[in-house]
């Protein structure tokens, strides 16, 4: 069978795009008390965009925090919050944010509609009811979060996505101006996500033309605005994270985002930095990206993390099974055979390296 996936159903593209929000949403407003649900990352608060919002009356502001990543707990909150504010159902869910705000705001747009917990639903299709009407707003580029079908979350025993077609937010706005003033080193962390997908992606076992005409633009995207210097960067980032987004949702990420996902799930990383942690070591599966990405650090003067002190057991075997339980990854890297090829044991001592245990 082919998969028959869903993609992002309206998308608005450029500078300034941003102030047509407004009428984006007053198309979706049915009745005077029709409200939104707005969930903006909190490094906002106190800046220019939190005038910008077009908040009307009715409407539910929520500042988002994502110092840490984000959790099946903190998505249970938040629904419990906007499903407090009202009689009724928001119109949509707006996420103004990174990678981590625009998860939350796909997932509480899932369980404003879902009964239980968003740990009941980490996996595969396991969604049944549609989401609230959601919109995706990213200020970094790079995670693809605003086309895919999943929601990454942080739960009790796994770190796992809400893998579903509902998943997938109904509007994004690309808006190059709300990533331009990006922290250097996040926004170099955010764009080496785009870049590690794009290498994963093009090396896995799942590649196909589709997947790989998306992939390959993304890459040589990505390459240009880390290599090069070029006024249009911002443009290109936001699009290189589009198309490597687009180029997933027909293939697959591998190793080094099936061993991120355990170093954010046992030691909090964020997925970002975790990716370019793990990925510094994996030159034994990806010789010539892993070239490639130390000549980008080196240009925007990157210093990874390099002490995580002492890890007990315990929480390393936790780390494992996170990573195990990503299998889809796995073949794609590696193949069918993969399990033969990348043991326990194995994955142990890839952990030991990237850690310096």
């Amino acid at each position: 069978m082919f998969r028959n996936f869903k993609m992002v159903s309206r998308v608005v593209f450029g500078r300034g795009s941003f102030n047509q929000l407004n009428d984006i949403l007053a198309e979706k407003r049915k009745h005077t008390d029709s409200f939104m649900v707005f969930l903006v990352d909190d490094v906002f608060e106190n800046t220019g965009l939190k005038n910008r919002i077009p908040l009307n009356d009715p409407d539910m502001l929520i500042w988002v925090n994502v110092d840490h990543e984000p959790s099946t707990a903190y998505v249970d909150e938040l629904t419990r919050k906007a499903g407090a504010f009202s009689g009724q159902l928001p119109e949509g869910v707006i996420g103004i944010g990174g990678g981590s705000t625009m998860d939350l705001a796909k997932a509480v747009s899932l369980m404003l509609t879902n009964p239980g917990s968003a740990a009941d639903y980490q996996g595969w299709d396991l969604i049944k009811n549609p989401a609230v009407w959601h919109v995706g707003i990213p200020t970094l580029s790079g995670t693809g979060v605003e086309v895919s079908r999943t929601t990454v979350l942080i739960g009790p025993e796994k770190k796992l996505g809400i893998n579903s077609d509902h998943t997938v937010f109904d509007q994004i706005v690309l808006d190059p101006e709300l990533i331009s003033n990006a922290p250097a080193d996040q926004r170099f962390y955010t764009g080496m996500d785009c870049y590690i997908h794009c290498v994963e992606s093009l090396k896995g076992t799942y590649i196909n033309v589709f997947s790989q005409s998306y992939g390959e633009k993304a890459f040589d995207l990505c390459k240009e605005v880390f290599l090069e210097d070029n006024p249009e960067n911002d443009d290109k980032l936001m699009m290189a994270s589009y198309f490597g987004g687009m180029s997933i949702a027909y293939s697959q990420v591998g190793v080094c985002h099936a061993l991120s996902y355990g170093l954010s799930f046992g030691l909090g990383i964020h997925h970002g930095i975790g990716n370019c942690i793990v990925f510094d070591h994996l030159e034994e599966f990806y010789p010539q990206g892993v070239r490639e990405f130390r000549e980008m650090m080196k240009k925007h003067d990157i210093q990874l993390p390099r002490d995580f002190g002492n890890i007990e057991d315990e929480k390393l075997e936790k780390m494992i099974n996170v990573a195990l339980i990503l299998e889809p990854l796995w073949e794609n890297a590696l193949g069918t055979d993969w399990k033969s090829m990348m043991t326990r044991d194995k994955i142990k001592a890839l952990y030991i390296s990237i850690l310096g245990l």
